[in-house]
């Protein structure tokens, strides 16, 4: 391991300090044990960084989520919910503690299973406020040529936007969605599946949208359901982290 001295400071390279972040996280260790395991590992001359030096770097690291895709992919997109402490179904029900979480919103390439776009917010936030901004990140890896969601995306500002990208559209209208629409390509949509959903289904392959929901599940075996960080800005920061690491990790199968 190569680090530099710097007055009293030692400088370690920035992918040593991501890869003892990654650690960290997908092995669920505290940073104290996190520097006790460095230093099990290394020669007793290594100068290790502490466990205090280690939570700084980690959280002031810039990264960069960048999947390993195809020229043209198709994504499907959804969110979920983090727990923002594990703090136990006895304590809600004693205390009546709130369990609070963060909803993360994220774009999935169908055919690599990694995730390509993220957006995290608070519990309140409305899932197609940031279907823009997800496809909008995802076009930086690749050529986006369809999406894939659920009801909770059926709105006019959706379906106008991949119109005009020129991005096929496989939105899962309402049950109770108005064909008497202003808007030619949600109604176009809304009048294909009510005509016949199974072939809507077929013809846009909207099967492919369980994809994401098994990104979920395979997230979650690695990670946990719930962040470890408890100020606001890390717990985003350790989600970006895990779902870097994700990537990494599913991209090596």
């Amino acid at each position: 391991m190569n680090h530099k001295k710097e007055g009293n400071r030692y400088q370690y390279p920035e992918s040593f300090m991501e890869a003892l972040g990654y650690v960290h996280l997908y092995l669920g260790l505290p940073y104290r044990q996190t520097e006790g395991l460095i230093k099990a590992h290394l020669s007793s001359k290594t100068k290790t960084p502490t466990y205090s030096a280690i939570w700084k770097r980690v959280n002031k690291l810039h990264i960069k989520m960048n999947p390993k895709l195809g020229k043209d992919i198709v994504i499907a997109i959804d969110s979920t919910g983090i727990k923002v402490a594990n703090r136990g179904e006895w304590m809600r029900q004693k205390w009546q503690e709130r369990r609070g979480f963060l909803k993360i919103h994220v774009a999935v390439d169908v055919t690599s299973k990694q995730i390509t776009g993220i957006d995290i917010t608070d519990d309140k936030s409305h899932d197609s406020k940031y279907f823009i901004s997800l496809v909008e990140q995802s076009k930086k890896f690749g050529n986006v040529t369809k999406v894939l969601a659920d009801g909770a995306y059926d709105t006019k500002d959706d379906f106008v936007y991949l119109y005009h990208e020129d991005i096929t559209t496989g939105i899962k209208t309402r049950k109770n969605s108005s064909v008497n629409t202003n808007c030619y390509p949600r109604r176009k949509s809304v009048l294909a599946q009510l005509f016949n959903y199974d072939l809507w289904k077929n013809i846009v392959s909207y099967g492919d949208r369980w994809i994401v929901e098994s990104v979920f599940s395979a997230f979650k075996r690695m990670f946990g359901e719930h962040v470890t960080s408890h100020k606001r800005k890390n717990m985003i920061h350790e989600l970006k982290m895990k779902i870097c690491l994700y990537n990494k990790m599913i991209a090596m199968q």
